[in-house]
């Protein structure tokens, strides 16, 4: 057996020491397995390969597919909102329009509502006249009060709680 020298733990140094591997491998073994894990990761690596593209191919058609109903569902959105807009404003002129003939209907109301058109038509189609002296009769009626007062008690219910419907049941009863 050769004799290593203990490497201590502790380095004094600035720069790190080398320290040597504990065995060698064998070289040449190494090499025949390399190039037998080369060929069969050769086999292996075109068959990853071809399902690497297949699958970049069906992620890619995958997001095309997910972007194209989720630009197709915001321009469907933005279409209901436009035709719904449309309607809001097709509604607001009919209400103009509609509140103007409203506003119309009233001034002929008023107009057709005036004492001298009224007198007028009396006249004209009804054959009315305007009273004369000898047509008009006075009454006396003395100043006392006709007002009779009620001669039934009004009840008023109040809208009363519960508890507040037990106490005046309970102050009734006592009563």
């Amino acid at each position: 057996m050769a004799y290593k020298p203990v490497v201590s733990k502790y380095q004094y140094e600035t720069s790190p020491r080398k320290v040597s591997p504990e065995y060698e491998p064998n070289r040449k073994q190494q090499a025949t397995n390399k190039t037998q894990k080369i060929k069969v990761n050769k086999k292996v690596n075109k068959n990853t390969k071809n399902k690497a593209k297949l699958n970049t191919k069906g992620k890619a058609t995958l997001y095309v597919v997910i972007a194209f109903i989720a630009l197709f569902a915001v321009c469907y959105r933005n279409s209901q909102i436009t035709e719904s807009f449309n309607k809001k404003e097709e509604l607001k002129k009919e209400l103009g329009s509609i509140q103007k003939e409203n506003e119309q209907l009233k001034v002929n109301i008023e107009n057709s509502l005036n004492l001298k058109n009224i007198e007028q038509m009396a006249k004209e189609m009804l054959g009315m006249q305007k009273l004369d002296n000898s047509q008009k009769v006075y009454i006396n009626l003395p100043k006392k009060d006709y007002i009779e007062s009620a001669s039934e008690e009004v009840v008023i219910e109040e809208n009363l709680n519960i508890w507040q419907k037990i106490w005046k049941g309970l102050t009734n009863s006592i009563k």
